[in-house]
């Protein structure tokens, strides 16, 4: 006998879990692997076309490969003694005795007496980053504190990659429990339910899985630069983006299920009235993210995929395993809320209504009140501290940065890290002699030769990435223009980091605007509308980049800005902005085609869904404010400005900003779409006949 209907849907939610088990199963084993191919050094963050890649990359070629380069930092208040210097001569030996160095370390005095350093440099590692720590380690045990007020820090470009990579390898544990339980405290909030919000949590990190098993196999397939970075806002997506997409499919199954019966039922009418606005607005943020493929920058454009895959595994789980498992365990995960067949929810005045309300009665002034207060914000983008030094990347100073303070201090006139000069072995001599002949250089040596290339280590007057060291560096590349030699090292990377970024926002940011105005142009059959809502997420990305010029260095203390930070903020708030504009234009537009005119269907889209954007825009900036708790600047800096960004969007422009526009813009928003048209006067019965009405 043939399985009935009604048999057949009770049957889906259980064929649907049972897929996902067989796909957790396969994604097990990659999901893994994943910190296996995560790399986090500086030249990973390059373009393949820097200056500085090529040098790391011919570095490999000479007799030992890269070189492992750091700083013995001695220092004692008030003068070193014969005793201090002894002991530091004594701990350097015992260094030299025990790796393989390039040279015999030898001690520089600073002018004030107070301070010692010894530049020491291995290939034993080469470009292998665990030999590295090891190398690194190795040497911090040897040169310990002896006591009697005489300090010793480790610094140096291998200090700081090695402090660096443990503080990216520890962020993973901390960075998804304060996740999980930001997004489990407000979802308790939301629902007021003690079982509903494990629901779609349990579903995150279920699809927070899945991409991690999917990264990992990017970056086997088509070599996907894989960060620390990139994992962590992967993660953020996953459960930020998620969270967001079952608020509104839970919402609209809560509503469905005072209409309908069976809850397999209600699921499908679900489904069919959000489940075309979450797929347009998921596929318009993984777009919008994809679109940093066209960077130069290997770290920007690695986030692009694993950006998309994080907010694509979260929409396939949203979609397919949250409708089961809520389909299955029926109305009583409401609890003690439940959602009674035929009943009707209690009306009442809510906060949204009143600000649409607001919004329609003027609505030209709330919208140039709005724009002046979002200009005014953004003029604090002046504020913004310069770009961010490899030493004030931290937010607790390890070792290393210590080290590097200690030698800015007691070596004003002298750089503490080379700058590396790779040029052909049979001109040699005459980049040797450029080199010297530059502005701002103190000293010049030859290093390793192999592999038709030669080593020079040029040392500048000035401290590392200080603006007088950056003009020696652009003087020495353009001294050596043409002679087929790279200039690279730690500072020149930062330079090359600076650069590709302002070259990456040229490129990137027309591409996304681009991508996103097609997609909605595409979904609202409209072209102002959409225009719309880019001026405004461009404005919120202003506006937020304004408030960050205002309070990170003030209140946070931050010395300058990471490089990337305004085309990743641009980015991430453009296409999650849209995410919530596509909510509320579609409704707006649903409504207008129900025969609404634009000023009330502009106010009844703002009253049905103003409560969920805002339920899903307070659970996006919460997961990304976690970011701020993390402990490197970069990552705090990024999440400050998305979940500002994510706030003014949801509570100013959304509501006040889009809905006042759109009031005054009447039908002229959906233009040149068929909705911009007047609709049809009703055509006069002629005089003398008598009209029929229907009683």
């Amino acid at each position: 006998m043939a399985a009935s209907p009604r048999g057949k849907r009770r049957a889906v939610p259980w064929v649907l879990l049972a897929l996902w088990i067989g796909v957790l199963a396969l994604a097990g084993p990659f999901a893994g692997r994943l910190g296996d191919v995560q790399h986090n050094k500086a030249v990973d963050y390059l373009p393949a076309s820097a200056d500085s890649t090529q040098v790391a990359k011919l570095q490999d070629k000479l007799p030992g490969g890269e070189s492992t380069d750091l700083v013995l930092v001695y220092h004692r208040d008030g003068g070193l003694t014969a005793a201090d210097r002894t002991a530091a001569a004594r701990q350097v030996a015992s260094v030299d005795a025990r790796f393989d160095l390039v040279e015999t370390p030898r001690g520089i005095p600073s002018a004030s007496g107070d301070t010692l350093m010894y530049p020491v440099a291995s290939t034993g590692p080469g470009t292998d980053e665990k030999a590295r720590d090891t190398f690194v380690d190795g040497v911090r045990d040897l040169a310990h504190d002896t006591g009697g007020g005489l300090g010793v820090d480790v610094g140096g470009p291998g200090a700081l990659a090695t402090d660096a990579g443990e503080v990216y390898q520890s962020l993973d544990g901390p960075l998804l429990y304060t996740t999980v339980a930001v997004v489990a405290l407000l979802l308790i909030l939301i629902y007021r339910s003690p079982f509903l919000w494990l629901v779609p949590l349990a579903v995150a990190g279920v699809a927070d899985f899945l991409s991690m098993g999917v990264a990992y196999g990017l970056n086997q397939a088509f070599g996907t630069t894989i960060s620390g970075q990139s994992q962590g806002v992967m993660t953020i997506l996953v459960f930020g983006a998620g969270t967001d997409y079952a608020l509104l499919i839970v919402s609209r199954y809560r509503e469905e299920l005072r209409r309908v019966e069976r809850p397999h039922d209600a699921m499908r009418a679900a489904l069919r009235g959000c489940g075309p606005a979450v797929l347009a607005s998921s596929g318009t943020v993984a777009a919008g993210l994809l679109c940093l493929l066209a960077a130069d920058l290997n770290s920007s454009r690695g986030m692009g995929p694993l950006g998309a895959v994080g907010v694509l595994c979260a929409l396939a789980a949203m979609l397919t395993l949250l409708p089961a498992v809520l389909v299955l365990l029926g109305r009583r995960v409401f609890w003690p809320l439940i959602p009674a067949f035929g009943s009707v929810p209690r009306q009442r005045r809510s906060l949204f209504s009143a600000m649409g309300a607001s919004a329609g009665r003027r609505p030209l002034a709330v919208l140039g009140a709005g724009a002046v207060l979002l200009g005014a914000l953004a003029l604090g983008v002046l504020n913004l501290p310069g770009s961010l030094k490899q030493e004030d990347s931290f937010t607790d100073k390890p070792d290393s940065v210590t080290a590097m303070q200690t030698l800015a201090a007691a070596y004003p006139d002298h750089s503490a890290q080379p700058i590396s000069v790779l040029a052909p072995a049979r001109d040699a001599d005459r980049a040797l002699d450029a080199a010297r002949a530059t502005p701002g250089v103190a000293e010049v040596r030859t290093g390793r030769s192999g592999g038709g290339w030669t080593e020079i280590a040029v040392t500048a007057d000035a401290a590392p990435q200080s603006a007088a060291e950056t003009a020696t560096i652009e003087a020495l590349r353009d001294r050596l223009d043409g002679q087929g030699a790279y200039v690279g090292g730690p500072s020149a990377e930062q330079l090359d980091l600076k650069d590709t970024n302002a070259r990456d926002r040229l490129v990137v940011v027309p591409i996304v605007l681009a991508a996103v105005l097609l997609i909605l142009v595409a979904l609202l059959r409209s072209l102002v509308a959409p225009l719309l809502l880019l001026v405004a997420v461009v404005a919120v990305w202003g506006a937020s980049l304004g408030i960050a010029g205002l309070v990170l260095e003030p209140l946070f203390g931050f010395a300058g800005t990471d490089p990337g930070l305004g085309l990743l903020s641009f980015v991430f708030l453009v296409a999650l902005g849209v995410d919530y504009g596509i909510f509320l234009m579609h409704r707006m537009r649903e409504e207008v085609l129900g025969g609404q005119d634009t000023r009330a269907a502009a106010l009844t889209a703002l009253r049905t869904t103003g409560g969920v954007i805002a339920s899903a825009g307070l659970v996006l900036a919460a997961t990304f404010a976690v970011l701020t708790n993390m402990p490197l600047v970069q990552l705090v800096e990024l999440g400050f400005v998305i979940a500002v960004g994510v706030l003014l969007d949801t509570f100013l422009v959304r509501t006040y900003l889009v809905t006042s526009a759109s009031v005054l813009l009447g039908r002229r928003v959906w233009w040149p779409g068929p909705l911009a048209a007047e609709p049809a006067a009703p055509v006069p019965p002629p005089t003398g006949e008598p009209v029929l009405t229907l009683k």
